[in-house]
C-alpha cells in the first residue's frame, strides 16, 4: 500500500510493544516480524529508535546475549510499565479503529 507509513507512525509503538510481549527479542527479529506482516517499509532504523524510546521510558529490560554473528545482541523483554502501555495502547486502537468502522459504516448505508 502506497503512503502507508505516516499512518504507520501512530501505531508502529504498539506493534512493536506486541511483538516484544509475546517473547524476549531484539531489534532485527522484529523488524523481520513487521516485514512479514506486510509492512514492507519498515526499517530498521525505525526499529531502533522506537526500542531506544522504550529503554529511556523504562518500558524494557534489556540483556546484552552473545551472537555468533558478531557483537553482543541487546534483548528486549517488557516489564511492567511496558504491560501497562501495551493495554493502553490497544485500548485506544479498539476506541479508534471502532469510530472509523463506525463512519465508514454510516457513510456506506447513506
Amino acid at each position: 500500500m502506497e503512503h502507508i507509513t505516516e499512518m504507520l507512525k501512530g501505531i508502529l509503538e504498539g506493534c512493536v510493544l506486541e511483538i516484544i510481549s509475546r517473547k524476549e527479542t531484539y531489534g532485527y527479529e522484529i523488524t523481520r516480524q513487521l516485514n512479514r506482516l506486510g509492512f514492507k517499509d519498515v526499517v530498521e532504523g525505525t526499529v531502533y529508535t522506537i526500542l531506544v524510546r522504550f529503554e529511556k521510558n523504562k518500558l524494557v529490560t534489556v540483556q546484552r546475549k552473545p551472537s555468533e554473528l558478531g557483537p553482543p545482541r541487546k534483548f528486549y523483554q517488557l516489564n511492567d510499565a511496558g504491560q501497562e502501555e501495551l493495554r493502553l495502547f490497544w485500548n485506544k486502537w479498539d476506541f479508534v479503529s471502532s469510530k472509523i468502522n463506525e463512519l465508514k459504516e454510516k457513510q456506506e448505508h447513506e
